[in-house]
């Protein structure tokens, strides 16, 4: 009974009184102040919360829209937010799934967590430039969000703002933003163009997370952090691009390095052929994670480092070449590479680690290891698990070559050769790593390769390749 009469309390506290079918909590009997708070959750269709109220004589202002004011009234299919109002609490119209239209006033200044969260009816919406934070899932799940338009104040998009919102297919961040938290535009899979301005300073982990029809986008020069896994299970996208000017990042070809490019950060996991330049060092962890495209990766004689789940599922590599100059693979380096077919490994000391091939690898592909060392690699895991190990005489050319104008002198994509930055005339020669001549002659342009490493004499260069 004790406990009968508590419940009745608490449910009478929850507002001061009705007016119009609406519930509202006086916040000041000094200041005439109101909030919009819940009561009933049978809301008629359409909602035009008004600026002012009446209660006993007494006139009131409506200042904010409460914690769960209208949570999952699922009739409400539009609402009006007058200029009064200054905050949209948390969850506020969380779960109204048939909520198609909300015009929010010019003087909110905060929309809080969820609160439109599961609005799966909702398909546009202003920010007006009086708001200068969204809260976290505040828009999430808003499946049927096609156009947002956030405005000129907003400092900070909060994390998982707009996750899932997958019919939205672009949207312009503005000028004032200096953080996108983590996730915020995760699961946007017909996000296809996004533009950060100049003014943001951090992207958070998985911002972009499986946005699969991004093709491409630009870090401005304001940017000092990226989150992991900011721009994975983006399978559409081609380039991630810096500008110039940014003291921390980098990128060549629309993969992402650090500013002097020693350290590889992420491939975007459309491309299918990566050519690392010499100055990198460490392939960073999960760098190539999930780029199912990737067929060719040359790695040259400077990394040192291969960090974990770097390859995580290329499931199209057939051939890897890992030079002598790695000291380190990590865990679950090369998981998921199901068809690879030949793994050059030209370390003279084997690395003892766990980069977790697939039972076909470790059974049906070819490890090829420096000549002399069988013995040594028939004690360490995991190479002593391979079922074909044979030793070969590698060339000992190390490196990628490039022109004068700083491009690759060789590209490789789809199997087929080219070579540039030599005379129309000049020779080319290619060689399998048996030395057998596989072409001779002067076209710059050879196809019909196969995955292996090769051997390029071009004019007066000689260059090793991994296809």
């Amino acid at each position: 009974m004790v406990v009968t009469m508590l419940c009745a309390s608490i449910s009478a506290s929850a507002y001061a009184f009705n007016s119009d079918g609406i519930y509202y909590k006086i916040l000041s009997e000094e200041d005439r102040t109101v909030a919009v708070t819940s009561g009933n959750y049978d809301y008629t269709v359409n909602i035009d919360i008004p600026r002012k109220v009446i209660n006993n004589s007494k006139t009131y202002t409506v200042t904010s829209i409460e914690d769960k004011a209208f949570y999952f009234c699922e009739s409400l299919t539009s609402v009006t937010i007058p200029n009064s109002v200054t905050s949209i609490e948390q969850e506020a119209f969380s779960g109204c799934r048939s909520l198609t239209s909300v015009t929010i006033g010019n003087s909110v200044t905060s929309i809080g967590d969820q609160a439109f969260d599961f609005c799966s009816s909702l398909t546009s919406v202003t920010i007006p430039n009086s708001v200068t934070s969204i809260g976290e899932l505040a828009f999430g799940f808003c499946s049927s969000l096609i156009s947002v338009t956030i405005g000129n104040s907003v400092t900070s998009i909060g994390g998982r703002a707009f996750d899932s919102c997958s019919s939205l297919t672009s949207v312009m961040i503005p000028n004032s933003v200096t953080s996108i938290e983590h996730e915020a535009f995760s699961g946007c899979s017909s996000l296809t163009s996004v533009t950060i301005p100049n003014s943001v300073t951090s992207i958070g982990g998985r911002a972009f997370y499986s946005c699969s029809s991004l093709t491409s986008v630009t870090i401005p020069n304001s940017v000092t952090s990226i989150g992991g896994s900011a721009f994975t299970d983006c399978s559409s996208l081609k380039y991630i691009n810096v500008d110039s000017e940014n003291a921390n990042f980098s990128s060549i070809d629309g993969v992402l390095y650090n500013k002097d490019a020693t350290s590889l950060i992420r491939c975007p996991e459309a491309k299918t052929s990566v050519m690392i330049p010499n100055s990198v060092t460490s392939i960073g962890g999960r760098a190539f994670y999930s780029c199912s495209s990737l067929t060719s990766v040359t790695i040259p004689n400077s990394v040192t480092s291969i960090g974990e789940s770097a390859f995580y599922y290329c499931e199209s590599l057939t051939s890897i070449t890992i030079p002598n100059s790695v000291t380190s693979i990590g865990e679950l380096a090369f998981s998921y590479c199901d068809i690879l077919k030949t793994i050059y490994m030209q370390c003279e000391v084997p690395i003892e680690c766990e980069p977790r091939f697939s039972y076909s690898v470790l059974k049906e592909s070819v490890l090829y290891i420096p000549t002399g060392t069988k013995t040594k690699y028939e004690k360490v895991d995991p190479w002593r698990n391979f079922w074909n190990i044979e030793e070969m005489e590698f060339s000992g050319i190390d490196g990628i070559e490039a022109d004068e104008y700083g491009a690759p002198l060789i590209s490789v994509n789809n199997g087929i050769l080219t070579i540039n930055g030599i005379g129309s005339h000049e020779s080319v020669t290619v060689y399998d790593m048996q030395g057998r001549i596989f072409y001779n002659g002067t076209s710059h342009t050879i196809d019909k390769l196969t995955p292996g490493l090769y051997i390029i004499k071009a004019g007066s260069r000689t260059i090793k390749i991994s296809i």
